[in-house]
């Protein structure tokens, strides 16, 4: 039997996904959280071991230690178990990427660096560090940036010096607490790219890109924040645009390094051409990745595991529906506690699931603040345009009861 070492984050939307595809594969799972074992029982799995994803040297040590006997395989379930599956890979010698490579393209100013070395187009970019303060040398608008954070979170538009300083106050404190590296990191602030932005799925195989699906973003993301919310495939984008994002990404994995897995990138496009926002070696965030059941003729999850453990020769695309998923977005900081219109929202045609991941007494928050979503709707259609309109339907019959976190009474205290 096949093992795998599964690394679990503590909010993985995709923990359950990645144990049912194992189950279905007989794929023995062992299974290390970032979070202590008490919490394992509704997996009905225990981990053998808890660790810092975000201390990956240390962290390894222990798995090393802990571990009875060599995986075939070290998988992250998202993007903060990356750098301690590269490194653990790495010293049990089993095929992935490098840990300098996955370490390089996490950080938003290596990457940053990485794109104007390898001539990228690449925004204009400086580090601040920390207690620094701005060169006069800034051209607006701007984005600030934290380092090593994803989902949008820690990532802000400022279109005017003012605005610059409560963007830096502002993700300064998201990152100390996400962060514990946050003091030594700095901040990124780069010009904003006019433009709209896609999103490639691909998997690398010895060095070769696979496209598996490119993802229109249909909605504006110009800031302030960037929350993203609808996803749809095909692109609509001509053919020679969508050539253009692959090959820019393909480039972009061998500048970097990257070899082998899953890669999401993200990315935006202008009558310059193609800008990269991202390239990360995981795979798409939250529970996105159902969408692309019906192209693979399995889970993506499964897709992974599979070619993690050498059991997928090549990539299947058995579907050519068009597919499309919101994140649904939080409009507001507070308490979740319910929602109405479910079944309206799942009987809009088109629409294949909806599925609700806040729960009731949940404190919530949109970007750059928070990094999680209310739910995700599902569709697929004849067309994408046809899928974008049944989630924008779907939405609208939702009604979400969001209460303020503290009581009147405590706020005008």
């Amino acid at each position: 039997m096949k093992r795998v070492l599964l690394l679990l984050p503590t909010t993985g939307y995709r923990n359950q996904d990645f144990l049912s595809a194992a189950g279905k594969l007989g794929i023995e799972i062992l299974a290390a959280a970032n979070y202590c074992h008490q919490l394992a029982p509704s997996w009905g799995l225990a981990p053998i071991m808890a660790l810092h994803f975000d201390q990956p040297a240390s962290a390894a040590d222990i798995a090393l230690r802990e571990m009875k006997g060599t995986p075939h395989a070290v998988l992250a379930v998202d993007d903060s178990g990356v750098e301690l599956a590269a490194v653990l890979a790495e010293r049990l010698g089993l095929p992935g990427n490098r840990a300098e490579a996955v370490r390089r393209v996490r950080d938003k100013l290596a990457f940053r660096e990485l794109l104007r070395a390898g001539g990228f187009r690449c925004p204009a970019f400086q580090h601040l560090s920390s207690g620094e303060k701005l060169s006069a040398a800034v051209k607006f608008p701007v984005v600030v940036k934290a380092r090593r954070l994803s989902a949008s979170r820690g990532v802000i538009r400022a279109d005017d010096p003012q605005a610059l300083v409560r963007a830096v106050h502002w993700v300064r404190a998201i990152q100390a607490r996400a962060d514990r590296d946050a003091e030594a990191l700095g901040l990124v602030v780069e010009d904003f790219i006019p433009g709209r932005e896609y999103a490639l799925e691909g998997s690398l195989r010895r060095g070769e890109l696979t496209t598996l699906a490119l993802f229109d973003k249909p909605d504006p993301l110009d800031g302030p924040c960037f929350e993203e919310t609808l996803y749809v495939t095909p692109s609509r984008l001509p053919q020679r645009l969508q050539h253009a994002i692959h090959e820019e990404v393909a480039r972009a994995c061998r500048a970097a390094g990257l070899a082998t897995g899953p890669v999401h990138a993200e990315v935006r496009v202008n009558d310059q051409g193609v800008w990269l926002l991202e390239v990360a070696p995981r795979s798409i965030g939250g529970l996105c990745g159902r969408v692309l059941h019906h192209l693979l003729g399995m889970s993506l999850e499964e897709m992974i595991l599979r070619q993690a453990v050498s059991e997928l020769p090549s990539i299947p695309v058995v579907g050519n529906a068009a597919a499309g998923v919101m994140m649904i977005p939080i409009p507001l900081r507070g308490i979740y506690r319910g929602l109405e219109g479910l079944a309206a929202a799942e009987a809009v045609p088109g629409i294949t699931g909806v599925a609700i991941t806040a729960e009731p007494g949940q404190v919530i928050a949109p970007p750059p603040d928070g990094a999680s979503y209310l739910g995700f709707i599902f569709s697929r259609a004849a067309t994408p345009a046809a899928a974008e309109a049944a989630l924008r339907a779907a939405h609208g019959r939702l009604r979400f009861d969001i209460r303020p976190e503290y009581p009147a009474a405590v706020q005008q205290a």
